[in-house]
């Protein structure tokens, strides 16, 4: 039920806190990557639901739960490799997706300096900690964070791709010890419904 929770809560803090939720306050938003939070705020919820049957299959000495139990850890534990194979290959495009947000941000802002598009390609600058995505010549006409030391300011499309990254080694860890927790999990389900049986047997 913890790991769920922690799922959920980290899910939501990508969404909604992180970097990327800069992206989702335009028009145009990376619904890949949102997709694949969405499932993870699902996948987490599914965890505590999961857990509270658990829990309750171990108080009432349950087989019957115990054992659904484990079908569903077995199932989420599937899940959890299909989405880690699913976010490594789709990591390309998820970036792709992004940078392509900020590229048409950055044309409209070329095009006409000002307006809305002056507030919306500032906030991304804000929270990439970056300027432009070509030469310092156009970095210098560009609304910029005054923090950011221009001769020294990062590429956006750059600085997209390794926000992402850090996004998705941290998303592996988590992964990984949630995987972990649903293998023990797993392990002491089946031998608690054993322990059980083998109880009843004896009485």
């Amino acid at each position: 039920q913890l790991a769920g929770l922690a799922v959920i809560a980290f899910g939501l803090w990508l969404r909604f806190g992180g970097v990327l939720a800069d992206f989702a306050s335009d028009k145009k938003s990376p619904e890949y990557v949102f997709m694949g939070l969405y499932v993870l705020v699902g996948a987490g919820a599914l965890m505590s639901t999961v857990g509270f049957f658990g829990c309750c299959g171990a108080a009432r000495e349950s087989q019957c739960l115990l054992g659904a139990f484990f079908a569903c850890l077995l199932v989420i534990f599937a899940a959890e490799v299909t989405a880690g194979v699913f976010a490594f290959i789709g990591k390309k495009v998820a970036i792709q997706e992004v940078q392509k947000i900020y590229e048409d941000v950055y044309d409209d802002y070329m095009k006409n300096p000002g307006g809305k598009v002056n507030r919306t390609i500032y906030r991304y600058h804000l929270a990439l900690q970056c300027c432009g995505k070509d030469n310092m010549e156009q970095q210098m006409g560009l609304p910029c964070p005054e923090s950011i030391q221009m001769p020294k300011a990062s590429n956006c499309l750059v600085e997209i791709q390794n926000v992402i990254d850090a996004s998705l080694h941290l998303l592996g860890i988590v992964g990984i010890a949630i995987a972990g927790i649903t293998i023990f999990g797993m392990i002491f389900s089946m031998v608690l419904c054993c322990v059980i049986r083998n109880t009843r047997d004896m009485i």
